[in-house]
């Protein structure tokens, strides 16, 4: 599946519009998840019975297309279902358990409701909420695909505007001139991550440069009266500040990971557990604001594009274990520097952790070189849609 991304330009009218769709369908999943709790042994296709019912009993929930409402039926289901994986798997600590949603950013749309123009700069909604026609504003040409290819579409706010994405059923790929590079990455704070052959990438700070600017706009909503007109701009051009430094954030990731899969045939990365991670207070800002996660999502995806392999393995004792003579060298994090006593090997903590990482990686592989080997972060898990990783 193939994510394609379009602003949405139109009359405030039409604006106000999309935001009674948006929470037409963040009533109906709601309702969905109500359901399943008051009753036993609800499914799937119960709560999908549930979606005429609430049409023939409001108004407002039938001027949503049919579609539309099976879908935010299917989001309530989701949540079920992850829960129950969670506990069927014995997940340690919290498993999950569904919550109702106060506020709403986004409307999915499967095969109908919608249209789209024949030069497809245009779409139009046809649904009882009268959203009428839409330009599409962006760089990618949908014109290279049918309409039969794109299986659903979704309306998303954010704090810049409104944006259409087109699932696109088609596969990518890309050529790549394998080079038989194979390299082991230790991702990091002090750099955003160091390979197994020494080099390094500057971790960016996004969050940190941008702190200075967040923290005075934060200091103007908290002045603001609540209600006023003023406050509502303040909030606005917070979240736009927000919103800026996640596409940073993401613009990094995607560029690094992408560069860093077309130069190797094999990348081995730690399969970090970083919601454990954060839990440290003194560097849970720092750990989120390096995003190591998405990065690892992103090498997972590229090494599907490229054919190449990109493997996950334990991080255990990676930065303890020497990478020549295998001894255990216990350490701080403020050591920086490993220094072996048995075999006098003496290099940054970083770079014996990548060559660790590289090594333990090319064992995992030992007897199954017939297919590709994928991390354990794909990015698109389960039964979501790609559109539930994009939309936010």
């Amino acid at each position: 599946m193939l994510v394609l991304e379009a602003k949405l330009k139109g009359k405030q009218s039409q604006y106000n519009s999309i935001d009674e769709a948006i929470r037409t369908a963040l009533f109906i999943r709601n309702k969905a998840l109500r359901h399943w709790m008051d009753n036993k042994d609800v499914g799937k296709n119960d709560l999908q019975k549930l979606c005429a019912v609430l049409a023939k009993e409001f108004d407002f929930a039938n001027n949503l297309n049919s579609m539309a409402r099976q879908a935010s039926a299917d989001r309530a289901w989701f949540a079920i279902a992850r829960f129950y994986d969670n506990c069927k798997a014995k997940k340690s600590g919290k498993k999950g358990f569904p919550r109702f949603k106060k506020r709403g950013h986004s409307v999915e749309y499967k095969t109908s409701g919608w249209k789209l123009s024949n030069d497809r700069r245009y779409i139009i909604f046809s649904d009882g909420f009268n959203i009428g026609k839409l330009k599409l504003v962006g760089t990618r040409d949908l014109s290279f695909y049918s309409i039969k290819q794109i299986k659903r579409i979704r309306i998303v706010k954010r704090a810049d505007g409104y944006y259409c994405q087109f699932c696109v059923d088609v596969e990518r790929t890309e050529l790549h001139q394998h080079n038989g590079n194979q390299v082991g990455i230790d991702v990091g704070l002090e750099f955003f991550y160091t390979d197994s052959e020494g080099r390094t990438v500057e971790n960016p700070r996004l969050l940190r440069k941008s702190e200075k600017s967040l923290k005075r706009k934060q200091r103007q909503v908290s002045k603001s009266k609540k209600g006023s007109s003023n406050r509502r701009k303040a909030v606005k051009k917070l979240a736009k500040k927000h919103l800026k430094v996640s596409r940073q954030r993401k613009d990094f990731a995607v560029k690094t990971a992408r560069t860093l899969v077309q130069s190797n045939d094999l990348v081995v990365y730690e399969d970090l557990q970083v919601k454990n991670m954060v839990k440290n207070h003194h560097l849970a800002k720092s750990i989120s604001d390096a995003s190591w996660s998405l990065f690892t999502d992103w090498v997972d995806y590229y090494a599907k594009v490229f054919d190449t392999w990109a493997i996950a393995i334990a991080p255990h004792y990676t930065s303890q274990d020497c990478s020549v003579c295998g001894t255990r060298v216990k350490k701080s994090l403020s050591t920086r520097t490993h220094k072996c006593n048995e075999c006098g090997t003496v290099m940054h903590r970083d770079h014996n952790a990548a060559i660790m990482i590289l090594n333990r990686g090319l064992k995992s592989t030992v007897g199954h070189t017939e297919s590709k080997a994928c991390g354990q972060n794909d990015l698109y898990l389960g039964g979501e849609t790609p559109l539930d990783k994009l939309a936010g």
